[in-house]
């Protein structure tokens, strides 16, 4: 079918145009060569544009590549086709063509359009997918996500081409092409593939002159700026690959008797037709073969893949072959046809899995589809990578839609340990596999995606995707799509296809009152929030191929558009549509929650702000004066509008802004002076002014310590506030209770349960107050606890000593401060900078780790390392509190001779710790952390400085062990020499140094009760007698979601707890914890079905293992998972669901069925901070409405004993009766940045009741601490058990072994990593900080034989520069701000690709392949160490290896005679899941503090009803 142009064009230059659009040489080529044919037949207009362009093109204000598209675009215009299609389908249906490969053949366009659209309905029909249920869908789309700025960027045609319209056309053009000839007979066709052959030949003799003349003009733009040394090496202008590369391979040549397309298709050994049948009638059939032994390469014989967007840019690639026909499946040669250069080839495609685990990969050329089966030996390298990549994106996907929290090391630990299917010729999968392929598999997520329902949650959001597409440097927003849609259709068929995971979690279960706070009550707020985000239409990038493509018309979406002849209401956007850029860049911001400072509001009396009103009524007292105080008279009642209001009586104040509710108080005196009528106010805070804001009960109140004086005329009304009493049998009555309501409304009616704590958001009981009988007319309790706190607050000195002869000071035996007492001869804890030392220790110097002159060609990385700051340092971790003895507690003299008392002053002697001495921190890594030197030295402070009180003995003095007494609790130091700063001697203490400690005396807590610390000993002298007669009762504890069990670990440890059941679902995990805790029930289940098993009755589970039932479970503890709404967003419909089926809300029923004394709930720092805080809400809501008192805090386990940070939120909660518990104060300080503890909750800043700050009484723990005693092992280390070979090194390492002698070292053990890694790890130097950026560029020979390569800089950078000897810096097209082009990607290098890939955008990738630092701590302990993970400082700081499971478990501060289960994976997951015994141990230490404050009480009132009892006897 000969193209008729509109210009009158000879028949030999129309024969040759055809010819050249048969032809598939590269677009610049092709279009010099078409212009010469046309130039002298264009209109005149056409040839001045010519002109002008050319002349641009030569002062460079264009670029060859826009050149070369605005000529070919106006060449489209010019041979303009009479049917009204372009010779030129660049204009086609507003499409570029760009895709397809000869790109330039005729095509009917109403046959395209109506092709596209059918394909896209079903796919059956597309004319290359006659078998391919509809799964065809990603012929060409391979790794390129962004393109060069080549052609077909360029191209002035206004839209990309979707994969659908490519392939359409491909097909149609070519067979429509044969369709006039191949119905002759053979020869004409042979005629056909003769001339193409000799233009071709012709062709390639101009194009290598062209290139010897300029060598190749569209490069010399990026390579300009570059001094002639540093020219990158040349690349092949078809297949990219470099020319010097050793992998570069060629093909070796056909055999004799190989036949070329056209005839070997009509070979009878293929029977298909005969050369009379009817050939190829209709183009729907193209013929499909299937070939085996093939090679793909490109013109000049370079082996190449055709994956890698070549064939998108109309690089001609061409197969060699035997071709077989399609009903035989045996890919070996016999039966089949040697073919020879086939092709060009127009596309590629896959078509799902045939039942097997291979994915069906064909190609499409003019003639036929072939299905490929095996390749020849020597492309198989090349195909391996395909298969490889086709079958990650199988695992990803399929790994993703089961476990959509999994992490992206989760996702490693998958791949690494998925056996590739047999037949595909590699024999593992590495992080590098992941890496190299990570464009491909993003794109079939996010196909997959497409191909989903739209109310699912897409895959690409998910924290692994996300991490994945950061690192890799993926490009999002192709239109992309694969065997999914088919796959999901098939899934529906044939369910075997894709399996949906089944094992996920069930519905909760939860006791009726959970379940109204989180049903009736939440739901109305969600339909406000979906109302308000409807209005807010969801932004689209607008950059990416799905943002720019059309509505397709069909999906729901679009038929309900109004343009479509819908409705127009549901506004949602085309589902074709879905802006992957924007869903991930969502996800992520939902994710990052910002540490903002927000000033701290100060929480003293939020009542001054309250703006009254005054109202007008009548007042007159009732009765006579009571009592009259100066100008006071004091009444019992008064007449407010005919409405009696007594002392004792609540009433409301409204408030000057009518929108604010009505202020609520309590009377508790009334009087009259100067002022008028007054009564005293005591404050009510309203639940919704609580940290529960929105979610509080409306007519909850709680009591505060606020009040004021006021004039009765701003007295509204008189209101009901009842005191809502938890019942007698309250912990029996869990699950029970079916109403949220507690009273109802009537408008003035309220309750309250709780006295609240502004500052640091504690529901507690309310304070037991007892006025005496005298001044009930006048009691006020918030006045009366204001003023202790106060008192509290001052020091006080008591006892003052006789017979003094001093003038200029009062000497006395003890001061009160904070709730404690101080006697001479106690120890003290005072800040940092109180007082400094006689020796000035070598302290670390701030040195720049930075090396100046650092050879760049070598190091091409390490200018990345512009800060000093190291990750996991201790460099600013501040000291540990000083500490002093006091000599004595005096106050000066005024002129009077009176002493001055509101300044107490305290006369210390000075204690050094081991690194204030000479010797500096080396002394301090062998003592105990809690030794101290005796010192001489003196110094005066202010009593106000004092931190807290401690107990410091002559280790030769105690009546025990220096172990056990230290075992006794924190606050416990010793010293057995005293250190002369002078001499800088050791010596033994002198005889006054001793002559203080009263022998027997305290070796209780040494701590008394004050604000912030409940603790054991009220008084010194109880505390020797205290610990024999308390014995604390071990608490019968229920762990959920126990993992291997820190949690409970750390609760034994502190001696609170005995765990008599445990659940959890993870197998390994649950068997670790029956390894460690022999005596506890463990439940392998799903809690949601045990928890309806008790409920409903039942004793045993299916495996008859004993149910715990109702008020068997004395305390409660867990951290339930929180997926589905971790983020920061609000909730929406969808989210909410998933939060009021989540464990969180099983969780909370677990506590009101149960009703334990105690209750835990832990979880990751941002629990506190998920949707708008609104989870934190609703738990303590739910807590509240039980009738818990409750609180919330953050922890850094750094702060109490290990060498790691690791924030946690924890949130306590004591049945009525209990004491509610404290958060413990830091023990050991720890890197300020760390430490950022507070929580912001609508705007207020809370912080968990540490007063001490950031302070701490012991020095911090580094990974010298931790792990320096550890024999060394290499990569891949597997043995079990192995010895210790030597003696532990450190205070840390003593504990951690433990008193019984272990002579076995079990789970030192750590991941083999792939040769390439193991490589990596070898360079990676050992000093502090170095990480990826410190690696060499070199080729180095691997463990496995393989040379890697160097890493090749090809690119201008825009952000970085040029390196010092003026070499480029980016490694990809982006760097220079274009779309990445695929064929920069470069593998097996020593320093990974990737990270200077996307290092711009992402911090460098700092810490990736980092060293841990002897002196530092670990990050977070993740659970599977990778170099390359989002926690990437996982090496060992001497060896080239990943940290071992050991090393790990001591990080989290495990004993090392603690065990764990499974493989090595399974090992770390354990460990990185786990709560840090440590933290916990600290935790159960406060809530036994609370519970022998309890028995103290209880005893103490026994004490006085006996005492009655014997009076009145």
């Amino acid at each position: 079918m000969p193209s008729r142009t509109s210009l009158s064009l000879p028949e030999d230059v129309r024969k040759r145009l055809e010819v050249l659009d048969e032809d598939g040489s590269s677009d610049e080529d092709h279009v010099k060569e078409k212009l010469k044919l046309v130039q002298d037949f264009l209109h005149v207009d056409a040839q001045d544009q010519l002109t002008s362009l050319e002349e641009k093109m030569k002062s460079s204000e264009i670029s060859m590549e826009v050149y070369i598209s605005k000529v070919k675009t106006l060449l489209g215009k010019e041979l303009h086709i009479e049917n009204g299609s372009h010779a030129d389908g660049t204009e086609q249906n507003g499409k570029t063509n760009g895709f397809t490969n000869g790109s330039h053949k005729d095509e009917d366009s109403e046959e395209v359009t109506m092709d596209v659209q059918e394909e896209d309905e079903e796919a059956v029909k597309s004319p290359t997918a006659p078998k391919g249920k509809g799964g065809r869908r990603s012929k060409g789309n391979s790794d390129p996500k962004k393109s060069p700025a080549s052609t077909r960027v360029t191209r002035n045609s206004g839209k990309q081409p979707t994969i659908l319209s490519m392939f359409s056309k491909v097909q149609k053009r070519k067979s429509e092409d044969l369709n006039g000839e191949a119905t002759n007979g053979q020869p004409e066709v042979k005629k056909e593939e003769d001339t193409v052959e000799e233009t071709r030949e012709e062709k390639r003799l101009k194009v290598d002159s062209v290139e010897s003349a300029a060598p190749e003009e569209s490069k010399s733009e990026t390579i300009k700026p570059v001094s002639a040394a540093k020219t990158p090496p040349p690349k092949c202008p078809d297949c990219r690959q470099y020319l010097d590369d050793s992998d570069l391979k060629f093909f070796q040549g056909d055999p004799d008797n190989a036949l070329d397309e056209p005839e070997m298709l009509t070979d009878e050994r293929l029977s298909l037709f005969d050369s009379n049948e009817d050939g190829f009638e209709s183009y729907e059939d193209l013929p499909q073969h299937k070939i085996t032994n093939f090679s793909v390469y490109d013109k000049r014989g370079h082996l190449c893949p055709f994956d890698s967007g070549l064939i998108e840019k109309n690089v001609e690639l061409y197969f060699s072959c035997v071709v077989k026909p399609i009903y035989d499946d045996n890919p070996c040669l016999d039966g089949g046809v040697p073919a020879k250069k086939l092709g060009p080839i127009n596309a590629w495609w896959i078509t799902g899995f045939d039942g097997g685990e291979k994915a069906l990969i064909g190609f499409t050329t003019a003639f036929a589809d072939y299905i490929l089966m095996q390749s020849s030996e020597e492309y198989a390298p090349i195909f391996a990578l395909m298969q490889e990549k086709i079958y990650m994106s199988k695992i990803v996907v399929e790994f993703l839609q089961k476990n959509r929290d999994a992490t992206y090391e989760d996702l490693l630990n998958k791949i690494e340990t998925t056996v590739p299917p047999a037949g595909l010729n590699f024999n593992c999968f590495t992080e590098d596999t992941l890496l190299r392929h990570a464009q491909f598999v993003v794109e079939q997520v996010e196909s997959y995606d497409e191909a989903g329902d739209s109310d699912e949650s897409p895959i690409i959001v998910t924290p692994c995707m996300r991490d994945l597409i950061k690192l890799a440097g993926v490009t999002l927003g192709k239109s992309m799509l694969l065997y999914w849609r088919a796959a999901r259709r098939q899934a529906i068929r044939h369910p075997t296809k894709i399996e949906k995971d089944s094992k996920g979690p069930t519905k909760a279960t939860t006791t009726t009152l959970v379940y109204q706070i989180f049903d009736t009550f939440f739901s109305d707020q969600i339909e406000q929030n979906d109302k308000e985000s409807m209005g807010a239409k969801r932004q689209r990038c607008g950059v990416c191929e799905v943002c720019q493509s059309p509505d397709c018309g069909k999906c729901a979406a679009c038929k309900d558009m109004i343009k479509f002849g819908g409705s127009g209401k549901s506004k949602q956007a085309c589902k074709q549509r879905r802006c992957p850029n924007l869903a991930v860049k969502e996800a992520e911001d939902d994710e990052t929650v910002e540490e903002i400072d927000v000033p701290v509001e100060k929480t003293k009396k939020v009542s001054q702000a309250k703006r009254k009103k005054q109202t007008l009524c009548s007042l007159t007292w009732i009765g006579e004066p009571i009592q009259t105080e100066g100008k006071r008279q004091y009444y019992r009642k008064v007449s407010l509008n005919d409405e009696v209001l007594e002392v004792g009586d609540c009433v409301s104040v409204s408030s000057e802004d009518p929108s604010i509710p009505l202020y609520l108080a309590r009377i508790t005196s009334l009087w009259e002076d100067n002022h008028g009528k007054m009564f005293h106010a005591h404050w009510f805070l309203r639940g919704i002014h609580t940290v529960l804001g929105e979610c509080s009960d409306p007519l909850e109140l709680v009591l505060v310590d606020e009040c004021e004086d006021m004039q009765l005329n701003y007295v509204q009304a008189k209101v009901n506030v009842t005191y809502k009493a938890p019942s007698n049998n309250w912990f029996m009555e869990g699950g029970m209770d079916n109403e949220i309501k507690v009273i109802d409304d009537d408008g003035k009616s309220f309750f309250y349960q709780f006295w609240y704590d502004t500052e640091f958001a504690r529901f507690e009981m309310p304070p037991k107050t007892a006025s005496s009988e005298d001044c009930k007319f006048k009691y006020c309790s918030s006045c009366v606890r204001t003023n202790e706190r106060k008192e509290q607050e001052m020091p006080r000195a008591s006892e003052p000593l006789p017979d003094q002869d001093n003038d200029s000071k009062a000497l006395y035996n003890m001061a009160c401060f904070k709730g404690l007492q101080f006697k001479v001869g106690d120890g003290v804890y005072l800040p940092p900078d109180s007082f400094n030392f006689g020796v000035k220790p070598a302290s670390p110097v701030k040195r720049s780790h930075r090396k100046e002159d650092v050879d760049e060609e070598l190091y091409p990385e390490y200018y990345r390392k512009s800060s000093d700051y190291i990750k996991g340092s201790n460099l600013d971790a501040p000291e540990p509190f000083r500490i002093g003895r006091i000599k004595e507690i005096f106050c000066h003299r005024r002129s009077n001779g009176k002493p001055d008392a509101s300044e107490v002053k305290l006369r210390l002697y000075k204690f050094y710790r081991p690194e204030n001495t000479h010797k500096g921190v080396k002394a301090s890594y062998h003592t105990d952390i809690n030794q101290l030197y005796w010192s001489d030295e003196e110094v005066t402070v202010d009593m106000s400085e004092v931190l807290g009180r401690c107990q410091v003995e002559y280790a030769e003095d105690l009546n025990e062990s220096v172990q056990d007494y230290s075992s006794g609790g924190p606050d416990r130091f010793y010293f057995l020499e005293a250190y002369n700063a002078k001499s800088k001697g050791f010596e033994d203490p002198p005889n006054h140094a001793r002559s203080v400690v009263n022998k027997g005396k305290g070796k209780g807590k040494g701590k008394g009760k004050g604000k912030g610390k409940a603790s054991a000993a009220q008084e010194p002298q109880d505390s020797q007698t205290e610990p024999q007669t308390l014995k604390v009762p071990k608490y019968r504890t229920l762990d959920v979601f126990s993992g291997c069990g820190g949690l409970s670990e750390g609760f034994h440890q502190a001696g609170i707890s005995e765990t008599l059941w445990a659940i959890e679902m993870w197998e390994p995990a649950a068997q670790a914890f029956r390894l460690n805790n022999p005596g506890t029930t463990v439940f392998t289940e799903d809690c949601n079905v045990l928890l309806k098993l008790v409920m409903s009755g039942e004793k045993t589970n299916s495996l008859g293992q004993k149910l715990p039932q109702k008020g068997d479970v004395e305390m409660l503890c867990g951290g339930p998972p929180c997926q589905g709404f971790s983020g920061m967003n609000r909730f929406n419909s969808r989210t909410y669901s998933a939060f009021k089926n989540s464990l969180v809300v099983s969780y909370l029923s677990y506590c009101d069925y149960y009703r334990p004394k105690f209750f835990l709930l832990e979880n990751v720092r941002n629990f506190v901070s998920f949707k708008s805080s609104m989870v934190l809400k609703l738990t303590l809501r739910c807590l509240v409405r039980m009738g818990y008192q409750c609180t919330f805090g953050v922890l850094q386990a750094g702060q109490y004993g290990v060498a790691q940070t690791r924030r946690r939120a924890i949130i306590l909660a004591a049945a009525p009766g209990e004491e509610l518990p404290r958060y413990p104060e830091p023990l050991h300080v720890f890197a300020p940045r760390a430490c950022s503890l507070s929580v912001v909750v609508d705007e207020k800043k809370y912080v968990s009741n540490v007063t001490r700050g950031n302070g701490g009484i012991y020095r911090t723990i580094t990974v010298r601490d931790t792990m320096s005693d550890l024999p060394e092992i290499r990569n891949g280390a597997a043995a079990l058990e192995i010895s210790y070979n030597g003696e532990p090194q450190s205070w840390f390492q003593r504990q951690i072994r433990g008193t019984q002698y272990q002579p076995i070292l079990r789970d030192h053990i750590c991941k083999d990593m792939s040769a390439l890694v193991e490589g990596r790890m070898r360079h990676i130097p050992l000093a502090p900080g170095s990480d990826w950026r410190d690696l060499p560029n070199l080729e180095v020979r691997l463990r496995d034989g393989t040379m890697t390569k160097k890493l090749r800089y090809t690119h201008p950078d825009k952000k970085n520069g040029r390196s010092s000897t003026d070499a480029l810096r980016g490694v990809c097209t982006c760097a220079g701000g274009k779309p990445c082009d695929p064929a920069d990607r470069q593998f097996n290098t020593l320093i990974p690709w990737c990270l200077p890939h996307t290092g711009n955008r992402h911090n460098h990738w700092a810490g990736l392949y980092g060293r841990l630092e002897w002196d530092g701590f670990f990050s977070t302990t993740v659970t599977n160490p990778e170099p390359m993970g989002k926690q990437g400082r996982v090496l060992h700081p001497e060896q080239h290896r990943v940290v071992s499971v050991r090393e790990c478990a001591r990080s989290q501060g495990f004993p090392d005679t603690y065990r764990f289960f499974g493989n090595i994976l399974d090992k770390h997951r354990q460990v990185g899941n786990a709560v840090p015994p440590p933290l916990s141990r600290a935790i159960g230490m406060e809530i036994k503090k609370c519970v022998i404050e309890r028995m103290k009480e209880e005893k103490a009132t026994e004490n006085i009803k006996q005492e009655k009892m014997e009076v009145t006897d």
